[in-house]
């Protein structure tokens, strides 16, 4: 017998669900709550199975008729109704979110679940952040290659040639990040592929001459600064780390007694532990530091807040009140004033040295190797090499 709306709104809860049949398959499920569901139970390929309409009364009993005899109409042309509502929920969760913008967050959110550093999460964003409003609010399919061009222009016009090359290469990943989740057809940024100027590689300063390095180091050493700003300008010269492996330091990462430093893969470039040599000199400036800064986290923290590492521009700054304009030397260039000096010098092995420099290896075996073969070499090498700043600075 068939439902009407005077049976289903009577239907009381019982202490267990029940159901309420109407035709065709189609059924109302009582739960002891309360609630109502409708379902319809049908056969495909011989094998029962079941649909859930919706709920009662948000689903009214016409409409729920309705939707039972679509669903039979699908049966018919041999389709699958459950599976069909799951791929018709899926295609609308990937394509709800369509803009550049959303489509730009969501890469950039997924890049961070997968162990991106946060560094090149927070840059890709910024990138971004350049196409202002001229399409970050635009359906991705919606935007043209010329459209694209043209604010890369804009932002090459303002001088910012590597920008604008960075912002072209960024578009590119997130449109095919859109192609591959079926929100756009294709990655227009291919189509303007070299159509910006090429920006000139710019080397970061460095004092390549051992006299005027050693004018540096006894500029160091009569600099009057703040405490752990000296300190970080007596250390660079020595370990041929990149200044932002340097200032986010932490105690927790040295062993006096291997006289070693470990930094995590995190902080590294190349994203592989980084094991670090330390010479008598640089355990000496360390005591020193840990005398201070010791009971803390970083081993040079910031003067404003003792939970945050040393500014990216303190050590440059300094240099810049010691006479080195930005032109002749840069907190970077110290790591080349060491490639430099060391390679010239004939003593160590090329290999030795750029694994002290801690630039990658394409070769993953050959480098796990290295790794290895070159420790006692750079440990000799690290303690020689703070000997030779020694005599640079006593001129």
């Amino acid at each position: 017998m068939a439902l009407t709306d005077i049976a289903i709104k009577n239907a009381k809860p019982a202490d267990k669900q029940y159901k309420l049949y109407d035709q065709e398959g189609l059924f109302l499920i009582v739960k002891p709550s309360g609630g109502k569901l409708w379902r319809l139970k049908y056969r495909h390929h011989g094998k029962e199975q079941q649909l859930t309409i919706g709920t009662y009364p948000v689903v009214g009993l016409k409409e729920a008729r309705a939707k039972r005899d679509d669903a039979r109409k699908m049966i018919a042309d041999g389709l699958n109704p459950s599976f069909e509502k799951k791929k018709a929920a899926l295609v609308a969760s990937l394509t709800s979110a369509i803009t550049f913008g959303a489509i730009a967050a969501e890469y950039i959110d997924k890049r961070d679940d997968e162990g991106a550093k946060p560094v090149t999460t927070t840059k890709a964003r910024w990138l971004i952040a350049q196409f202002g409003a001229a399409f970050g609010a635009r359906p991705i399919s919606d935007i043209e290659p010329f459209e694209l061009l043209a604010e890369l222009k804009r932002i090459e016009r303002s001088g910012r040639l590597e920008t604008a090359r960075r912002c072209h290469s960024i578009a590119g990943r997130v449109f095919r990040y859109a192609v591959a989740t079926l929100r756009a057809s294709r990655d227009i940024s291919a189509d303007i592929k070299g159509a910006l100027r090429t920006p000139k590689v710019k080397h970061h300063a460095a004092i390549l001459e051992p006299e005027k390095l050693g004018e540096l180091l006894r500029a160091i050493d009569g600099f009057n600064g703040q405490p752990t700003t000296i300190w970080a300008l007596k250390i660079l010269p020595h370990v041929f780390v990149r200044p932002g492996e340097l200032r986010q330091a932490e105690w927790s990462e040295f062993d006096n007694g291997d006289a070693v430093w470990r930094i995590p893969a995190g902080r590294m470039k190349m994203n592989r532990e980084h094991v670090v040599p330390l010479s008598r000199q640089v355990l000496e400036i360390l005591r020193e530091a840990r005398s201070v800064t010791g009971r803390g986290r970083f081993v040079f923290p910031s003067l404003h807040a003792r939970d945050r590492c040393m500014s990216e521009n303190t050590v440059n700054t300094a240099l810049r009140r010691m006479g080195f304009g930005q032109d002749e030397m840069t907190s970077h260039g110290f790591r080349a004033s060491a490639s430099t000096l060391l390679n010239e010098s004939g003593l160590w092995s090329v290999d030795a040295i750029e694994r002290a420099l801690a630039h990658g290896d394409a070769n993953a075996v050959r480098g796990a190797y290295h790794r290895g073969a070159h420790w006692q070499e750079r440990v000799r090498m690290a303690q020689w090499w703070s000997d030779h700043l020694d005599s640079l600075r006593a001129g």
